[in-house]
């Protein structure tokens, strides 16, 4: 997450507030606003920044990075198991519509599911629809562009209409 910690133990929010003498309330702003993406980059909770940074370099990037993608393959992997598998993967939203690299971090060493990824089509396809993966894969990566303008103009019109 930009800013949130994300998935924690249950006690660790205890823990930080007696270690570094915090009120619930500073624990609370800590978890929301300083952690995740920027608490462990120190440089920012925007996505093309630190790619930017990781391209330049830099090791706190890397390491923000290399824990995001991580976080997507457990999850991939999580789903995997309690559906039984996957035939398509979807790469959406800004980050997903946007960032190839971070497609390829959450696509590498994934071939004990089926996913034959292209890294060239994955290169290649930036903001448009497209499938990442080679024709033999047997589990489709996809980039799905999302037009989240068009679905609240749809929801403001039916909502509209109805009253």
């Amino acid at each position: 997450m930009g800013t949130r910690c994300g998935d924690v133990d249950p006690t660790m929010p205890l823990f930080v507030m007696e270690k570094e003498n915090l009120s619930p309330a500073e624990c609370d702003a800590l978890m929301n606003k300083e952690c995740g993406l920027i608490g462990i980059s120190g440089i920012s909770s925007d996505m093309r920044d630190l790619i930017k940074a990781y391209e330049g370099g830099s090791d706190r990037a890397r390491l923000a990075l290399q824990m995001y993608t991580y976080r997507i393959k457990k999850y991939i992997g999580m789903y995997a198991a309690s559906m039984n598998g996957v035939n398509v993967i979807v790469f959406t939203g800004g980050i997903g519509e946007n960032a190839a690299l971070i497609r390829s971090m959450c696509c590498t060493d994934m071939e004990y599911l089926g996913i034959d990824f292209d890294e060239e089509k994955n290169k290649e396809t930036i903001g448009i629809e497209g499938d990442l993966t080679t024709q033999d894969s047997k589990v489709r990566v996809l980039c799905v562009p999302t037009n989240e303008e068009l679905v609240i103009a749809r929801d403001t019109t039916r909502i509209v209409n109805n009253i």
